[in-house]
């Protein structure tokens, strides 16, 4: 990149990420001094910032490097992961959220704690930590940093090796990133993330825009007809057996991994315990799920452009996104680009760092004490833990560039450790009432242990996908709470006492648009088959098109219907 470029690139940068900053130092201003203000944004957080929250820390440089480099490198059949946790974010809103929120629960391990007892909880926060630390904290930061060192060849410009590169762009990352977190609290993460989004929009829409350009050949029509009659095999979501993701593991341990995610993983659905109401929270948690529909078209589609490109020039898979950036995307612009990608990386680190300080000292500390610590030593405690575990992950991170198989593919093979016995414990926890303790306490340790052998002990006997392991371990493990349970019950049935701290009316229109979101899926997975792109588009796809469109007008209007009724009624 010549001298002037690089200047530009890093002033431009440099003042959008200010303006983000001095934005959420504006909202966030003399918000953070209590508990509920640090980690729960003060319980006030609307439909807006909890869906840019939640699209900003799910969505970050480790989509935009593995999403299309999985395109590139095979086909859309790992747009799964993105839009299939539409049906997760329609069961968060629907059904998890009101007992979450009508709990008024701080934290998953919380309601774990309130549900079975500590040591489950104790249990639980280590698996999250551990999950955070030694995974997801470090596959966010070597993806973003990757995506920056390729970029604008951070070796070349500081005349060191790559590796070194790397760990440099690691730190810088990871101190600039930590600070939202450490000194802001959620509500920083929430409109930092908010703002941010936006952004990452704006980039999602231009790059496959540019790409089918330049693949056009200064025609985007020309570009897009390239794609959609060239090599269409590429555009197939469903996935055959040879495929980084399956078709048929959408219906087995994908669900329950997509559940873990979207309904209990604690850096996900902070932002919605922090919802001013249920209804505000519903709109947040759906309206993300609409933007995960919008993934395969801003992550994956250029993927497929770069393969049109570069055929398969490229060394490795997991540099199709950057190249393309470099190659399409004019020196101007290099500048927001870079602030939008580092605003996604932050998002997801920040937030990983909030959530896992939170774990911390509400999980560990605060009951660790004989008498309940001040606001102020609990905020304290939060920075100093968020320090300790940022640390931690700068010497992770550069370990993730030795795996084999591509940055997506690892994150997804480790979270199995404790994805499935979470999910597992939360739906038993809240659909029984007298399955103990020490059927939560049983699955932890069995899902760890034959987790593990399954995958790197026994590999070579246990060939299955890994998502169909889950969806096997999870019915296994499901069993031995309700054998527990039946074997050795509660003496008292449980229930949650009711706080109501914010007002669980919910939103009137969440039925509808929970449907309209499922009827996005479907058409997704008629658009990228061979019913519709893969081959040419058939008869068939404009009947199963029009068809779905009937049988969504028609719910709309007899929802509609229904509910006018309803209000005249009562009134």
């Amino acid at each position: 990149m010549a001298a002037n470029n690089l200047v530009l690139t890093l002033a431009s940068c440099a003042f959008f990420m200010a303006l983000v900053a001095w934005v959420s130092y504006l909202k966030t201003r003399g918000e953070v001094d209590t508990r509920d203000g640090y980690f729960l944004a003060g319980r006030g957080l609307t439909g807006v910032f909890i869906a840019g929250s939640m699209l900003l820390t799910n969505l970050s440089a480790e989509q935009l490097i593995g999403l299309n480099g999985s395109a590139y490198g095979f086909n859309l059949s790992s747009m799964a992961w993105e839009v299939t946790a539409a049906f997760a974010t329609i069961c968060m809103a629907l059904i998890f959220l009101p007992r979450y929120l009508a709990g008024a629960f701080t934290t998953l391990p919380e309601f774990l704690a309130n549900r079975f007892d500590d040591g489950v909880r104790r249990m639980s926060v280590l698996l999250f930590m551990v999950g955070y630390g030694l995974v997801t904290i470090p596959s966010v930061l070597y993806s973003g940093s990757i995506a920056v060192l390729l970029l604008f060849d951070v070796p070349g410009l500081l005349n060191v090796t790559y590796s070194q590169g790397l760990v440099i762009t690691i730190v810088a990352i990871g101190c600039i990133g930590a600070v939202y977190a450490i000194f802001g609290g959620l509500k920083a993460v929430a409109v930092s993330d908010t703002l941010n989004g936006v952004g990452l929009l704006i980039v999602g829409i231009l790059v496959p825009v540019l790409g089918l350009i330049a693949l056009g050949g200064g025609s985007f029509s020309e570009g897009l007809n390239t794609i959609t009659t060239v090599n269409t095999e590429k555009l197939n979501a469903i996935g055959g057996p040879e495929d980084p993701t399956p078709f048929g593991t959408i219906f087995t341990g994908m669900i329950f991994a997509n559940l873990f995610y979207w309904c209990t993983n604690q850096y996900v659905i902070q932002r919605t315990l922090g919802a001013k109401n249920l209804a505000e929270g519903q709109k947040g948690v759906l309206f993300s799920g609409f933007f995960k529909i919008m993934v395969p078209f801003m992550m994956m589609i250029p993927g497929v452009i770069a393969f049109h490109l570069y055929g398969e020039g490229l060394t490795s898979i997991d540099q199709a996104y950057p190249r393309l950036i470099r190659d399409v995307l004019p020196a101007y612009f290099s500048g927001f680009f870079l602030a939008v990608l580092l605003g996604a990386v932050f998002s997801s680190f920040n937030s990983l760092l909030n959530s896992a300080a939170t774990l911390f000292c509400l999980d560990v500390y605060g009951p660790m004490k004989k008498t309940p610590p001040s606001d102020s030593e609990m905020v304290r405690v939060a920075k100093i833990a968020s320090i300790v575990i940022a640390l931690f992950s700068f010497v992770v991170a550069p370990l993730l560039q030795y795996a084999p198989d591509g940055l997506w593919q690892i994150i997804r093979i480790f979270t199995g450790f404790y994805n499935i016995p979470v999910v597992v414990i939360v739906i038993v926890g809240l659909f029984t009432r007298r399955v103990p303790a020490l059927g939560a306490k049983i699955v932890i340790v069995f899902h760890v242990v034959t987790y593990g052998l399954a995958k790197f002990v026994f590999d070579d006997i246990v060939t299955m996908h890994f998502l169909h392991l889950y969806a096997v371990l999870f019915i296994i493990e499901v069993a031995i709470m309700l054998i527990v349970g039946r074997l050795m019950p509660r003496p008292e049935a449980w229930d949650y006492e009711r706080r109501d701290l914010v007002d669980l009316t919910p939103w009137h229109f969440a039925m509808p648009v929970a449907f309209t979101l499922l009827s996005a899926v479907v058409f997704l997975y008629l658009l990228f088959s061979k019913v519709g792109l893969v081959g040419g588009v058939s008869d068939l796809f404009w009947a199963l098109l029009t068809g779905l469109t009937a049988i969504n007008a028609l719910f709309w209007w007899r929802y509609l219907h229904t509910h006018k009724r309803t209000q005249t009624s009562e009134t």
